[in-house]
């Protein structure tokens, strides 16, 4: 799906010029009554980019457009890889997409650099049943979004191409099962370990780290980097990486491909990918099962609905996410993206359930679920993971030790970041 560029300012202006011109030549003589246009909102998401998810997700905005009056959502596709720095040159020029749906790395830089607007007065007094990941929109006192996207990860495994079916219940079980699997194309696990995909290559080493019982900071939110146990998960991705059981250097819109192609056995991923594949592959006979650490902990990824501040139109916004936590369209929203909890509870339904029993393994891990942060230095975790992500390529690539590559990285952040 090919990108739509968000205009800048001076090409805005230049187009409501234009279009200006061409009002007032179309308005025929005085005195005629014309129905006055809506006017157009922008909404970015990486979901729009998605197989099968965009599109439903681009029918869903079309609703909140059938029930206005004065506004439309026009929404706007940005690939993952370049999503965050696509919208924050955006908004920091003044400009931007009126509606943005955020990590919530982003999330906590945005709120740090003003760029989003406080929901306060708007959600004041509102009947919501918030899931219990509402608690990280909170910042400072103030909420400045709402969850759009709760996904947990778990493991996913096609049982065709494992032994006896069955998914490996420990981490040495997973090492040998992804062996086995490995071979006449087929591979028996991927993740990311490139930096040209750095926040998705953080979001699974989060998935090693957290699951080997490693955190990145302590209760006090301070670091620690060099944790055994955060070594514990390094040298972890490292002997997977190791073990000839992964396509190295394959992106993940690859690898995710190769799963519902039949190609890879198991990936570590959340529940919104375990839709795309029931979307793309109706077909394809899949299960999931927590994932094979020694913790039941893993990352999450918590996304937030945010007005930029720069909004020309704050009140068509606002009507926007007031209509997005109607419990209908809140029901509707998590049925589209697949293993995902929205901002309130929504409960499956049987049919749901017994259709695909893989949703009831992805609920279940929500009590597990952290947050791709550093608690008590969120807005700081870029910095943080491009030095942590730069010493985990070493250990990979160059053969560092983890417990040295940690230590640098507990050094490096202390001083370059932390300024300590």
């Amino acid at each position: 799906m090919h990108t739509r560029p968000i205009p800048s300012r001076r090409h805005a202006l230049t187009w409501t010029l234009a279009a200006a011109a061409a009002a007032l030549l179309a308005a025929g003589p005085p005195g005629v009554a014309r129905a006055q246009a809506r006017q157009t909102l922008s909404f970015a998401a990486v979901t729009f980019s998605e197989a099968g998810r965009g599109e439903r997700l681009r029918a869903w905005v079309g609703k909140f457009n059938q029930s206005q009056t004065a506004v439309e959502i026009q929404p706007i596709s940005i690939p993952f890889g370049s999503f965050a720095k696509t919208v924050f040159t955006q908004m920091g020029g003044g400009a931007g997409p009126d509606l943005v749906r955020m990590d919530v790395i982003d999330y906590y830089a945005a709120v740090q650099a003003r760029r989003v607007l406080a929901l306060d007065e708007l959600i004041k007094g509102g009947n919501y049943r918030f899931t219990e990941s509402d608690k990280y929109m909170t910042i400072g006192g103030k909420r400045y979004g709402v969850p759009f996207e709760i996904s947990n990860y778990v493991l996913l495994y096609n049982p065709a191409l494992l032994r006896g079916g069955k998914p490996p219940a420990n981490f040495d079980e997973f090492l040998a099962s992804a062996k086995a699997a490995t071979g006449n194309g087929v591979y028996g696990y991927a993740y990311r370990a490139t930096m040209a995909e750095g926040t998705g290559f953080w979001q699974d080493l989060c998935s090693f780290v957290y699951g080997f019982g490693g955190r990145w900071s302590n209760a006090q939110g301070q670091l620690t980097l060099n944790d055994p146990k955060v070594i514990e998960g390094v040298a972890a991705y490292k002997k997977v990486y190791d073990a000839g059981v992964i396509p190295k250097g394959t992106d993940a819109a690859t690898y995710r491909r190769m799963f519902w192609e039949r190609k890879l056995a198991m990936e570590v991923d959340n529940g919104g990918v375990a839709g795309i594949f029931n979307q793309q592959a109706p077909e394809l006979v899949f299960a999931a099962a927590p994932a094979p650490f020694p913790t039941r902990a893993q990352g999450m990824v918590l996304t937030a609905l945010t007005i930029n501040a720069n909004t020309r139109n704050k009140a068509g916004a606002e009507a926007f996410v007031q209509w997005t936590l109607q419990p209908e369209n809140q029901k509707e929203l998590q049925d589209l993206l697949g293993a995902s909890s929205v901002a309130t509870v929504v409960e499956r339904s049987p049919e749901d359930l017994a259709r695909k029993p893989w949703l009831k393994v992805f609920d279940e891990q929500a009590r597990h679920g952290i947050p791709h942060v550093v608690a008590g230095l969120e807005a700081k975790t870029p910095e943080i993971q491009q030095i942590v992500l730069e010493q985990v390529l070493k250990v990979l690539q160059g053969g560092m030790d983890p417990k040295k590559a940690m230590d640098d990285a507990q050094r490096l952040v202390s001083s370059r970041v932390l300024r300590k």
